[in-house]
Order: C-alpha cells, then sequence, then structure tokens
C-alpha cells in the first residue's frame, strides 16, 4: 500500500472535514443573524419567460440526480446485491436514469445561467458569492455527465468500489485515502468540487433549499364557499322602510 501524501490528507481528508463543519456552523449562524436573507430572492419580477422553462427542469432533475447518489454511494453493492439486484443491472439501470438526469439538470443549469448572465435586470441582482456557487454547480454537472455518458458506451468505472467506501469512511472518522486515489481524475474533481459547494451553500441563496414548505403536505384544506350577500336589516319593528327624523327604532 503506497504512502498517502500530504495532498491527499489535504484533499481526501481536510477539505471534507472542514467543508461539513462550515457547512454546519455556516447555516446557524445565517439563521441566527441574516433570517431576512434566508431566501433565493426571487427574481419572477425581472424575467418570467426563462424561468418558467429553467427552474422546474433544474430543480426536478437535481432531485433525481441527489437520489441517485444517495442509492449509489451510500448504499454499498452487498446492501443491493442482497435485495436481488445485480451490478449489472443496477450498472444499466444508473447509467441510463443517470444520463436522462444529467441532461435535463444540464439544460436547466444553462436557462438559468444565461438568464442570469444575460438579462440584465436579474444579473444586477446576483452577488459574487451566487457565481461562484453556479460555476461549481457546473463544475459538478460537467464532471458527473462525461463518465455517465462514457459508462452508456462501455462498462463504465465501479466508483461504488472506491468513490463509495472512502465517502462513507468519512462519517465513521476512518477515511480511506487508498481507495480515492485509485479513482480517474475527473471523479476525483467532481467530489472536491461537490465538497466546495458545500462550503459556499450556507453564504449563497442556496439556503432556500432548506424552506421547503412541506407544511403544506399536511396543512388543514382551505374551505371557500359562496354566500348571498343579504340586504341589511331595516330600522325598527313595524316593517316601515322610512321613519321621520328624531324618532326612535
Amino acid at each position: 500500500m503506497s504512502e498517502v501524501s500530504t495532498g491527499d490528507l489535504f484533499w481526501w481528508v481536510v477539505l471534507p472535514y472542514i467543508a461539513l463543519a462550515v457547512f454546519i456552523v455556516g447555516h446557524i449562524w445565517r439563521w441566527r443573524y441574516d433570517q431576512f436573507g434566508w431566501t433565493s430572492r426571487s427574481t419572477e419580477l425581472q424575467e418570467r419567460r426563462l424561468l418558467k422553462w429553467g427552474a422546474p427542469l433544474f430543480h426536478y432533475a437535481t432531485f433525481a440526480a441527489i437520489g441517485g447518489h444517495i442509492i449509489g454511494i451510500l448504499v454499498p453493492v452487498a446492501a443491493t446485491e442482497a435485495i436481488g439486484i445485480s451490478e449489472e443491472a443496477y450498472h444499466q439501470f444508473a447509467s441510463i436514469a443517470g444520463f436522462i438526469a444529467a441532461v435535463l439538470v444540464t439544460a436547466g443549469v444553462i436557462i438559468l445561467a444565461g438568464r442570469r448572465l444575460l438579462v440584465p435586470r436579474v444579473r444586477a441582482t446576483t452577488d459574487p458569492i451566487d457565481y461562484l456557487a453556479l460555476i461549481l454547480l457546473l463544475l459538478v454537472i460537467l464532471t458527473g455527465i462525461v463518465p455517465t455518458m462514457f459508462s452508456l458506451l462501455s462498462e463504465g468505472y465501479a466508483y461504488r468500489d472506491t468513490v463509495a467506501p472512502w465517502f462513507r469512511s468519512l462519517f465513521v472518522f476512518q477515511p480511506d485515502v487508498h481507495v480515492i486515489n485509485q479513482a480517474p481524475l475527473i471523479y476525483q474533481v467532481h467530489a472536491v468540487s461537490a465538497w466546495l459547494i458545500f462550503a459556499v451553500w450556507p453564504f449563497s441563496r442556496l439556503v432556500h433549499a432548506w424552506s421547503i414548505p412541506l407544511f403544506y403536505l399536511w396543512r388543514p384544506f382551505i374551505v371557500y364557499r359562496s354566500r348571498r350577500p343579504l340586504p341589511p336589516a331595516e330600522p325598527g319593528t313595524s316593517g316601515r322602510r322610512w321613519r321621520r327624523i328624531g324618532t326612535p327604532y
């Protein structure tokens, strides 16, 4: 087993733990001191036509990609094989589903990035940290879609034997640097850019991801009833519509 260098320790041990610490502490700080800024700062009033196409494509495809990463990285190979899913079947399904999600998320981010860069009114509302988050997102997407495309044409790379064990080892505080060192460069860049996004996340508009109104799923229904307006009650009890001024009701 080769010796681990200082650079390897930084990229595969120090950086992940720093990113996680900044991610957690940064969100706590942002919530305590900047709740009014805890928003996506919607630019729908500045431009709607591109937003209505780019936002659904990006968000729904991102949810699908996150789900695929959870299954592929957090779930060991032995677990999927134990429920009857062979590695070959998993690879075929993950390649097709991952390619579809990658194409959709790429289309969405291109629309949103173009909108933010080319529409002056939207560009004026963009902070430098948002540009940094956008660049990192593009890097993560590009380094993720290229291996997915190659996996459709060949057997692909068995990242579940290298990248996935290293990622899981971080959470048991026994980082396995040697397995991630065996991964191709594009997978390593994909992992590093993902950790950098985690570090930038609390200080950008990405925090709005935690403000999904899930309580809408169990809140009571709002009932609307139509009601015919009634004429106001006439004064007095005699049924007269008019009365003299100064007389009691």
